[in-house]
């Protein structure tokens, strides 16, 4: 979500403007360009700037896909330049907004913890798993970074393990177990004398990276791309080569939940669908110097918008719409 490249390599301001310019191009990704371009005005120091940007996407008259996300993001950058009780409050609100991104959950909860307020954080983390999670048979993708936050503050806190706890254990798959990790007391190996303890740590922060490196190398789902109804009509009229592709809309559905499925059971983790226009194909096409009547370019589409940020998780949290536009909840829709 933040990119995390030094400062010293590379000019954060420069790239925030750089954003800025280009969500102005592609008023449909502004939201997920404008995030980034804050993320950089962080990390460029500039964090009254970044407010600047969450403010106008708070007060966007579009409407906002994650205004959770948003106002976690605030927050969280409010209280590092010294406004802790706006900052405060806005967590509040979330807190009692419950949303039903893991995101804003994980946020709020670090914003906590980096501030000391673990008991606090422990709350915050726990409330978010239990809304998400409870009755959930696996734990998608984007919910293990709370399951792991949870674990490691709990742990800071020396409280016992619990079966949450137990299950984010399961879901770590580094060599260094999450207990070891997350110990209080590593810090005093990084100055001990003892090379056997300096030799361990060394191997911690190994595997560390190892998790980190992981979850960089996945910045966004491996996406499905999802016509709707009235989309796919538009396609077929314009280009109707591609109806070997889409025979009808129905099947259309039922293949994307079927590939999704398949791609689950073969382990594939940060799965996403993204939903196709047909004059955002369009100008994908154009840019590429290629026929909208290609099939070739429908993944690479695909591809385009999920770098975009344009992806949502699939499956949908408990007790959230079908992925699929009819309103009804996923459960009793295409997740029957």
């Amino acid at each position: 979500m933040r990119p995390d490249t030094p400062a010293e390599n590379v000019d954060h301001t420069a790239e925030a403007a750089r954003l800025e310019r280009t969500a102005g191009l592609y008023p449909e990704d502004s939201e997920a360009l404008l995030l980034r371009a804050a993320a950089h005005l962080e990390l460029a120091g500039d964090r009254p700037a970044a407010t600047a940007l969450y403010d106008r996407l708070l007060s966007s008259q579009d409407g906002l896909e994650n205004p959770h996300l948003v106002r976690a993001l605030k927050a969280s950058n409010l209280w590092e330049y010294g406004h802790e009780a706006e900052a405060r409050a806005i967590i509040t609100g979330i807190r009692a907004a419950a949303p039903r991104d893991p995101a804003p959950w994980v946020i709020v909860a670090e914003a906590l913890e980096s501030h000391d307020e673990l008991e606090a954080a422990q709350e915050t983390f726990t409330e978010g798993v239990r809304l998400l999670l409870t009755d959930v048979p696996e734990p998608p993708y984007s919910t293990h970074p709370l399951l792991f936050g949870r674990h490691r503050v709990r742990r800071m806190l020396g409280a016992a393990h619990d079966d949450w706890d137990a299950l984010a254990d399961t879901l770590h798959s580094s060599p260094v177990s999450l207990d070891e990790l997350h110990d209080p007391k590593r810090v005093w190996s990084l100055g001990s004398d003892n090379p056997a303890e300096l030799a361990a740590e060394i191997s911690r922060l190994r595997a560390e990276l190892g998790t980190y490196r992981e979850a960089l190398s996945r910045p966004f789902p491996v996406a499905v791309l999802h016509w709707p109804a009235a989309e796919l009509t538009e396609l077929l009229a314009a280009y109707p080569s591609l109806s070997e592709e889409y025979p009808s809309h129905a099947g259309h559905l039922a293949t994307i939940e079927a590939s999704l499925r398949e791609l689950a059971a073969s382990g594939t983790p940060n799965l996403g669908i993204v939903t196709g226009t047909v004059p955002s194909y369009e100008a994908f096409a154009a840019s590429e110097g290629t026929s909208p009547a290609d099939p070739s370019l429908l993944p690479q589409y695909a591809t385009t918008l999920a770098a975009r940020g344009r992806a949502t998780v699939w499956p949908p949290q408990k007790g959230a719409a079908c992925w699929c536009g009819s309103g009804r909840a996923y459960g009793e829709c295409h997740g029957a």
